[in-house]
């Protein structure tokens, strides 16, 4: 039987994060209680009196101070529960974290509105006053919402239904981090193995295909027992969104969630329709794959393990450290710094545990310590989870330290930037000093694997999200079904004719967790393009990348994120940022094939 994980109490403490820049322990969160609900019940007191920049100044001062403070209560209970999931008193921390975030949400929620509903020539005179100087961006953007406010009164009933309205992502989550359970599985030697949220993939990176068949069928055996039930949750997001941007008068939910961004839809289609293009680049991958893995049919179990034999490299948790290290040199002996502030102060939280949530994340607030979240198993891919988590913690902490609180939080069109930065020297790094074929094939497929997990797969997801939504506002309904049929069909379009597609495949949609956070995975993929291209000038050592780059992660939220990374020296106003990367994306295919002669 193969070694089943730990629970949270038996986890040695010095590879789990240490929370106290959040909260000394549980007792000093709650203890924070009662400041926040006084704070909270002080809001009403501005109502009626946002009408000049001495008192909206005042409202703002007060309520990025109070924000900060419901910033860290959250996060220390988020961070708790996802320790172990399992865990009732975590469950009940966080539930208490989000309900004081929707009293919240309700007792400011006249804010906004009542500013908006000032004279065209006052708000003017307002948003370039003196008093608010310090605000001007934040003021930008809320002139920028103005069609799209409600009034008072309809804006205090959205956001008292915030709890209720996130229901379909937490039964989701909860579903499948806490409640759902997976069949034991075995290998061709008929060793059991343990299958989880944690290790799923793992599994499917193994090179016995015994294994990583009956995981995948046990997997999704799992999501098939429960599709309805997703596919209500799913259905109850999509429905949500659609109807608040109907009410807020903007003329799809895509566009109301790429409105705060700045980002106009085109950048978004110029995505899918570029990937569209690069497609026979994927076709030549999916070829690839099924002939040095010397398979009659390749399948969806088979395009995580690795593309040579004996491959798998294993790292000790100490070992990736120090790659990291290495890898990030290029950024400066300050940032080197930082990393090792990082290991040495316990941010991260290192390894699975029984109940842990799945995935990996970095978290934190403006006056903490970033954290981060994964489950080392010691390959490549953990190695690299480390480096991408280490690129957000450090865009938050130079965030933090140079912009103000209202000013610091960058957007998520910007987030993966950084962390993808981080793997692509991370993997130029290692290629640099490898000189042995088959170490560099597994390090070419790891660099593929990006490309194909991150632009391709985020871009396919994107199309998913895009029809899915199209589907409700025409009217149409959102069943596991149509589900189905729709995911089934982008993958087929995504990966050709060369995979054979399982019907396990069209589940998969059912455990992406990002589909609750609308238009957020397209991201991922515009992310990847813009850190392909500046990575390889802070590689090549084009004059003044690494300064740019560095200052680009100071920004924050200080600018339109378009804007952002124009001044780092990427234009997402063409199609350039994201044909240049899956350029790249065939240059590394024709290096495989190059270093396959080689063998």
């Amino acid at each position: 039987m193969a070694e089943t994980m730990k629970e949270r109490k038996d986890m040695d403490p010095q590879y789990m994060w240490d929370l106290s820049t959040l909260f000394k322990n549980d007792e000093e969160w709650n203890n924070a209680l009662p400041e926040l609900d006084e704070m909270i019940k002080k809001l009403p007191e501005y109502q009626g009196k946002l009408n000049n920049a001495k008192t909206i100044r005042e409202f703002f001062d007060f309520d990025t101070h109070l924000g900060r403070k419901l910033s860290d209560f959250y996060c220390y209970a988020s961070l708790r529960n996802c320790e172990d999931t399992r865990d009732s008193d975590a469950q009940a921390m966080e539930a208490k974290a989000y309900q004081v975030y929707t009293a919240y949400a309700t007792a400011i929620s006249f804010a906004e509105p009542e500013i908006l509903s000032l004279d065209e020539e006052v708000l003017e005179s307002i948003v370039h006053s003196d008093d608010l100087k310090p605000y001007a961006f934040n003021m930008q953007k809320l002139l920028d919402q103005k069609p799209h406010v409600l009034s008072a009164k309809e804006e205090a009933l959205l956001a008292a239904f915030t709890e209720t309205l996130g229901a379909p992502s937490k039964i989701s989550e909860s579903l499948q981090d806490a409640d759902m359970t997976f069949e034991s599985v075995t290998d061709s030697n008929g060793e059991v193995h343990e299958l989880n949220q944690s290790n799923y993939i793992l599994l499917q990176m193994s090179e016995d295909r015994t294994l990583r068949l009956n995981a995948f069928k046990s997997f999704y055996k799992g999501f098939k027992q429960h599709i309805n039930t997703f596919a209500a949750t799913y259905n109850g997001c999509i429905k949500e969104a659609v109807a608040e941007a109907q009410v807020r008068h903007y003329e799809s939910s895509r566009a109301m969630s790429m409105a705060y961004e700045h980002v106009p839809g085109v950048v978004y289609d110029s995505l899918v329709d570029t990937v569209r293009k690069f497609m026979p680049e994927m076709y030549r991958y999916v070829r690839l794959r099924k002939q040095m893995l010397g398979l009659d049919e390749l399948h969806y179990y088979d395009v995580y393990t690795p593309l040579v034999a004996g491959s798998s490299k294993s790292y000790t948790y100490e070992e990736a450290q120090q790659m990291v290290l290495d890898a990030v040199t290029p950024l400066g002996k300050d940032y080197v710094n930082r990393v090792k502030q990082a290991y040495k102060d316990r941010w991260i939280d290192v390894y699975p545990n029984n109940g842990k949530r799945g995935g990996a994340f970095s978290s934190g607030t403006y006056d903490s310590n970033p954290y981060i979240l994964t489950s080392f198993t010691g390959t490549l891919d953990s190695v690299s989870t480390i480096a991408h988590e280490m690129g957000h913690s450090q865009h938050t902490w130079l965030s933090n330290h140079t912009q103000t609180p209202q000013n610091a939080d960058y957007t998520l069109f910007v987030a993966e930037v950084a962390s993808t930065v981080n793997e692509n020297l991370l993997v130029e790094q290692l290629l640099q000093k490898t000189t042995e074929p088959k170490e560099r094939l597994a390090l070419l497929n790891h660099y593929l694997e990006g490309f194909k997990g991150t632009v391709y797969r985020q871009t396919m997801f994107a199309e998913f999200e895009r029809d899915a939504h199209a589907m409700a506002e025409r009217g149409e309904a959102i069943t596991a079904a149509s589900m189905n049929t729709l995911y089934k069909n982008l993958i087929k379009d995504y990966f050709g004719e060369d995979l054979v597609i399982d019907d396990e495949v069209q589940y998969e949609w059912a455990r992406i967790p990002h589909f609750y956070r609308p238009f957020y995975v397209y991201k991922y993929a515009t992310s990847y393009c813009a850190a392909v291209a500046l990575s390889e000038a802070i590689l090549n050592n084009e004059d003044g990348a690494v300064k740019k780059y560095l200052e680009f992660l100071s920004m924050g939220g200080s600018a339109y994120p378009l804007d952002e990374l124009k001044h780092a020296g990427v234009d997402f106003s063409t199609p350039e940022p994201v044909s240049r990367a899956l350029t790249k994306f065939s240059q590394i295919l024709d290096d495989v094939e190059e270093t396959l002669k080689k063998l």
